[in-house]
């Protein structure tokens, strides 16, 4: 059976990574990969109940992210409708190519430890739209936020969820992660940053004209700040929602949505149904990338395939009785992270490796947490970030893997033997 789930998730694999030459689209190809490997699960793998048990299981932590992927998305669309990402771009004065993308670099490095890597790719891919004309200029910045929302979120316990994953599960405490990852998850950042603004030196911004509907109402300075701070406002709340309540971000999301959504209502009471269609939350739901929500579902289902299987573990346990080096193993961890989900690879190493042979704050916890959270930018589907962005400009994956993946695998290794040599050198 683990040969043919193997085999169709590799199937599945080249036929996402080839989208464009074969022109199947992305999300057809994930959800046919999704619905196979569980019919092959269930055909070949435990009893009936087993599998139900463990398609509920894949099925909530899925529905966990897609809902929070929606509400984020409609947030942002939301703001847009209101213009209120002007209260940014009004802001920006720089004409030169370079130094904006220093800026955003730095801006969606300490965004992502504060909100998370997830919801600030979606802000700043969605901000870009409006700072940028050239669509090849885009897709540059798009994949450097994708390396700077995973190299911040990595070294906050609340920036990216295989961070917190340790977090919740005592193997690393908030201050000593912070300490510990902030300079690497920085040096991460920078090497494929200086490369790029080297690239970029010389060239221009070119903005969009932005459009103008005839007989369409603008909206207010007031009401443009009031929506862009409220849903910004949102965003920041939903770490401390969880951190407070212990309930999932999704619910966070959804009660902030909820939210944004009465003050729309009776921010417009007044205007008539015509003048305030544009900027309802309702016209905002429809304009959310839905092909790209199903490309998440089917990408995340499949790999819950492979873990239920026991496939991860399996690998895991043959890295730990081949290579038997804890730096070496955790960086090869963080390589397929590039490849496969990384919740499911730390959650296979959490159960490998246990607290009293390495209690928390150990080198191999603070490690994974920077392995694991970094080394899903090489590819453009190695992370939720990636996958947002992948959705949102329509980032082809081939383009991402010529242009960023070098990049992103220079600043993942120097940011690692910084690592390596900061903890020899402390401990």
């Amino acid at each position: 059976m683990n040969t043919i789930l193997i085999a169709i998730f590799v199937m599945t694999y080249a036929a996402i990574a080839f989208e464009h030459p074969i022109k199947i689209n992305k999300s057809a190809t994930a959800l046919i990969g999704a619905g196979l490997l569980w019919t092959v699960y269930a055909l070949a793998g435990p009893d009936a109940q087993s599998v139900n048990e463990a398609m509920g299981e894949s099925l909530m932590s899925t529905a966990q992210i897609v809902f929070f992927l929606m509400g984020a998305m409609t947030i942002v669309e939301v703001v847009d409708a209101h213009d209120g990402f002007e209260v940014i771009t009004s802001r920006i004065r720089t004409t030169q190519l370079s130094t904006l993308m220093w800026l955003v670099g730095f801006v969606t490095f300490f965004l992502s430890a504060i909100l998370d890597n997830l919801t600030t790719t979606i802000v700043m891919v969605s901000l870009m739209k409006k700072l940028l004309e050239k669509r090849e200029d885009r897709l540059f910045f798009a994949g450097m936020i994708v390396i700077a929302a995973n190299a911040g979120g990595a070294w906050t316990p609340i920036g990216d969820v295989t961070t917190t994953m340790l977090w919740i599960g005592g193997q690393i405490t908030a201050l000593e992660i912070m300490k510990g990852l902030l300079v690497p998850s920085l040096i991460n950042l920078l090497v494929p940053l200086t490369v790029t603004a080297w690239m970029l030196r010389g060239r221009t911004v070119e903005a969009p004209s932005r459009e103008v509907n005839v007989g369409q109402i603008q909206t207010t300075d007031f009401e443009r700040q009031l929506m862009f701070f409220m849903g910004l406002g949102v965003l920041v709340a939903v770490p401390v929602f969880k951190t407070l309540t212990h309930l999932p971000p999704f619910l966070g999301i959804l009660l902030g949505l909820g939210c944004l959504w009465l003050l729309g209502d009776l921010v417009h009471r007044e205007k008539s149904d015509e003048d305030k269609q544009h900027l309802t939350l309702v016209r905002a739901l429809s304009r959310i990338d839905m092909s790209a929500i199903l490309f998440f579902v089917g990408i995340l289902l499949a790999v819950a395939t492979l873990e239920h299987a026991h496939i991860l573990g399996a690998v895991a346990q043959w890295l730990n009785d081949t290579v038997g080096r804890l730096d070496v193993i955790v960086l090869l961890i963080g390589l397929v992270s590039a490849v496969v989900d990384n919740v499911p690879l730390v959650a296979a190493a959490m159960g490998m490796y246990s607290l009293t042979d390495y209690p928390p704050d150990s080198f191999i916890w603070e490690f994974m947490a920077y392995c694991a959270g970094t080394g899903g930018s090489i590819l453009i589907i190695g992370s939720a970030a990636g996958v947002a962005a992948m959705g949102l400009e329509k980032i082809d994956f081939i383009w991402y893997m010529k242009k960023i993946s070098l990049l992103a695998l220079l600043g993942y290794f120097a940011g690692a033997i910084f690592y390596i040599f900061q903890y020899q050198l402390t401990h």
